[in-house]
């Protein structure tokens, strides 16, 4: 079976596992979520996931609170989402391991590059959580810097729209639709994908990022790119 990507980093925001509730993490959400990553890591798709905590913890809006201690909430939120994940996958057969860039050593591995790029070529899931281990950073950050240091081919964004829109398209019902776009395009026209740090990590790699919808029932998007269709928005050179 030809693919495109042989290696890659899904982003899933926390948002998305908490699904219509808003808050928390909605587990017919995470099955969903975990019956296509199964499907095409039966594929030979070595895959790294990457996962946010807004469903549980989202410091920055409105909270009167140092800046370094919401961002290490925050990281924790994203272990409990890992996991939840892994779980969920290991539930299905699917060897999986969570790594964090701070050391938590009775619930999950240490972040090694070395010890995950063996994990992927060995077959496994490898969920990195924890962010960079480092405040001031976002988990679109996170994708961008472990797509580098693992060799991944892509970083496939997961989100509830099925694209990049010069607007919000749950509010604008006009608003325009991109199939492709460059680096710096994202950059000039500050399109709130991912944060311009994690942006220019990707540009400076050359590493592309799909903008897709992880959320159609009864549809494997993320196979669907792998075999070559063209889903969401590309963003590339």
């Amino acid at each position: 079976m030809d693919l495109i990507y042989n290696r890659i980093i899904l982003k899933i925001s926390g948002e998305a596992l908490a699904g219509k509730k808003g808050f928390g993490i909605d587990f017919d959400v995470v099955n969903i979520i975990c019956d296509q990553i199964k499907e095409v890591k039966e594929m030979g798709v070595e895959m790294g996931v990457v996962v946010g905590g807004g469903n549980i913890w989202r410091g920055r809006n409105g909270i009167s609170m140092d800046r370094t201690t919401a961002d290490h909430m925050g990281m924790l939120a994203t272990v409990i989402n890992a996991l939840a994940l892994q779980d969920a996958l290991e539930s299905r057969g699917v060897p999986t391991r969570v790594q964090t860039a701070i050391e938590m050593r009775q619930i999950a591995e240490p972040y090694i590059r070395r010890r995950a790029i063996r994990h992927l070529e060995k077959g496994r899931i490898v969920i990195f959580a924890a962010g960079t281990g480092n405040p001031f950073f976002s988990t679109d950050t996170t994708a961008a810097l472990r797509a580098a240091e693992i060799d991944a081919e892509a970083i496939l964004l997961a989100k509830r729209v099925d694209g990049i829109y010069d607007s919000d398209p749950l509010i604008n019902r006009n608003a325009k639709r991109f199939d492709s776009l460059s680096y710096i395009d994202i950059l000039n026209m500050n399109l709130s994908v991912m944060d311009s740090t994690a942006t220019s990590l990707c540009m400076d790699n050359k590493i592309p990022i799909i903008v897709f919808d992880l959320t159609q029932p009864g549809v494997n998007n993320i196979k669907r790119i792998l075999m070559g269709e063209n889903i969401g928005t590309i963003v590339k050179e």
